[in-house]
């Protein structure tokens, strides 16, 4: 099997440390601009904007896209050891105490109500302590005390990219069924946001990396979540409609960020992020998909997720997490990797997904 573009199509361990990796990167270049204007970006780096993480001086730091992302990971690696050992566990329940430790690692209370969970690998990691401007709306959500669900709301209102942007991890895991994977990730995101198009801008965000990961080329893979969102019972209506504005704009190949956010939206929502992320990696993608190389992709997908005004972190993060999924590693950079923040502890998780899922060491 191949990918869409004649590539042969990767391992399901490259691809797992490929988004995950990924998804670092688009983060980490998206940080470092991530409330600047268009203008200011020019300013900074030339006219180009921001393109790679090569003109960042310093030290290239991820931000909360990433550390929940990781925390989705483990709460996901601690319900598949459970079930691996015979023993059943409720995986939502998991993922609340996973998100209940990085809400401790941020400094904050989730209150008397609120069980103390037990310490794992993941807390020791110094890197992931960091606070590096967390969405209101995940700390408030958790710091509740109450185990959110979609009948039970917390933070009703809340529609902030805090959901879609930890979402990826449930994409990554084989052998389950479509319908699984969006409840499984739109169960996650009601954890903390309210907002029925949070849970499901995440639910179709992890279906998206779910059928990338199960040999879908991009175009069909997007293609066939668009409509999924549009079937969804009670569907948000932005939700398919910025899904829709997305998949047309990408047509038009890459266009000035005026007209995206324009479009789309600056991607401060959960359904205008992944608008923007699928629309990067989209245009950039050659018509004539023989020609495409993976680590070019890459970089011109991240850079018009990035250059725009709006939230640039997590559409670029989303948008690397979509490209590891498709490509696996040998989309990312190398020197980006070389100066990525604590590469250990990301692929530290990664291995520990493809051990839980596939029992390689």
């Amino acid at each position: 099997m191949s990918i869409d573009h004649g590539i042969p199509a990767p391992a399901l361990k490259s691809r797992i440390h490929g988004c995950l990796l990924g998804g670092a990167l688009g983060d980490a270049l998206g940080y470092a601009v991530e409330f600047d204007s268009i203008d200011d970006i020019r300013q900074r780096f030339g006219p180009q904007g921001l393109t790679g993480l090569e003109q960042l001086s310093g030290p290239r730091h991820f931000s909360d896209d990433t550390q929940l992302t990781l925390y989705t990971v483990d709460g996901l690696v601690e319900a598949l050891e459970w079930a691996n050992a015979g023993v059943g566990a409720d995986v939502n329940a998991c993922l609340w105490l996973a998100y209940l430790r990085w809400l401790a690692t941020q400094g904050e209370d989730a209150g008397a109500s609120a069980p103390v969970p037990q310490p794992r690998w993941i807390d020791g990691n110094e890197v992931l302590r960091q606070r590096r401007h967390p969405e209101k709306d995940c700390i408030s959500g958790l710091a509740t005390g109450e185990m959110g669900t979609s009948a039970r709301p917390v933070n009703p209102a809340a529609k902030g990219p805090g959901t879609v942007m930890r979402s990826a991890p449930f994409g990554l895991v084989p052998h389950i069924a479509p319908d699984a994977v969006y409840k499984l990730s739109a169960d996650a995101a009601a954890l903390t946001h309210g907002h029925p198009a949070a849970h499901q801008s995440a639910g179709i965000f992890s279906l998206l990396i779910h059928r990338l990961v199960s040999g879908d080329g991009l175009r069909d893979a997007a293609a066939a979540v668009c409509a999924h969102a549009a079937a969804l019972p009670a569907v948000a209506p932005e939700l398919p409609g910025r899904l829709g504005a997305a998949l047309s704009l990408a047509e038009k190949g890459v266009v000035a960020p005026g007209e995206l956010v324009q479009v789309l939206g600056g991607g401060w929502l959960a359904e205008e992020a992944l608008a923007v992320a699928l629309y990067a990696v989209l245009a950039t993608l050659p018509a004539d998909d023989a020609g495409t190389r993976p680590e070019w992709h890459f970089r011109n997908a991240l850079a018009a997720a990035v250059n725009h005004s709006g939230g640039s972190d997590t559409a670029a993060s989303l948008a690397g997490n979509i490209l590891g999924a498709l490509y696996g590693e040998d989309c990312l950079p190398a020197p980006w990797l070389d100066v990525l923040e604590a590469p250990e502890v990301i692929r530290g998780m990664a291995d520990q997904l493809v051990k839980v899922t596939t029992g390689e060491g």
